[in-house]
């Protein structure tokens, strides 16, 4: 799985493109990814809906939760996935908004139907606000979000926290999902500014049914220029027999 941060997918040259976002999705070689910061209706994006175009070019199925609603444009997550895929819930975060970026945020769950079983999948892009983060983790960790599964059931949390490893809101939603190892490079590469990234931003998360075999910043010639973002690459396996079953 990949968490993958597209920037309106409009890259480091200035260019808008969907096409090359989806080159690099497909580089990829993931079956599931969690977008952010993508269009629908937006004048700046000649009104086109980013979630279905690359989707479309990817042959994939997606979910898109606009975060921020203006008229009829919209702005906001997706997930992308080969398999087949259930929306369990998406919904706007609580604000408390610095006054330097007042951009509303979300978060969307959906159930996966994987080979290793039903996988939930978490997608989300957290506030710029160190308040506003810590209020918008604490949220997903509860009720209603990844306090809601099922215990022994498959989850994966992705998403831009737009936090460092081991800070407040990681470390909220690493305990409710019943992950207490230290963060590392290992598990958290460094993601941001895609040209020479020095921040690890983005994040591919798991409870105890699974286990990261590897994480990588993916960064090659073309995701190097096609977002500000590098995108987050974590090869999942089981961590026990039957793992997600049900």
């Amino acid at each position: 799985m990949a968490s993958y941060n597209v920037h309106g997918c409009v890259g480091t040259d200035g260019r808008r493109s969907e096409a090359r976002i989806a080159e690099v999705i497909a580089s990829l070689d993931v079956d599931i990814v969690g977008l952010q910061e993508l269009d629908l209706n937006r004048r700046r994006s000649a009104g086109v809906d980013q979630s279905a175009l690359i989707a479309e070019k990817l042959g994939w199925k997606y979910h898109f939760h606009p975060a921020m609603r203006r008229e009829e444009e919209q702005y906001g997550d997706a997930i992308l996935s080969r398999y087949p895929t259930n929306l369990r819930h998406a919904a706007a975060l609580p604000c408390a908004a610095p006054f330097y970026c007042r951009e509303p945020r979300g978060a969307i769950w959906v159930e996966a139907a994987t080979p290793l079983g039903k996988v939930h999948v978490f997608n989300t892009h957290l506030g710029l606000g160190r308040r506003e983060r810590l209020i918008q983790a604490r949220l997903l960790a509860g009720p209603g979000w990844l306090a809601e599964v099922p215990a022994g059931e498959a989850v994966v949390a992705l998403g831009d926290l737009n936090s460092r490893p081991g800070s407040s809101p990681h470390r909220h939603l690493m305990a409710v999902l019943g992950n207490h190892h230290a963060p590392s490079p290992a598990t958290c590469p460094a993601s941001f500014p895609s040209w020479w990234p020095v921040l690890a931003l983005d994040y591919v998360l798991v409870n105890d049914a699974l286990r990261i075999e590897e994480a990588i910043a993916v960064r090659n010639a073309v995701a190097v220029r096609a977002s500000d973002h590098l995108p987050v690459r974590a090869t999942l396996m089981a961590a026990h027999a039957g793992c997600g079953s049900g």
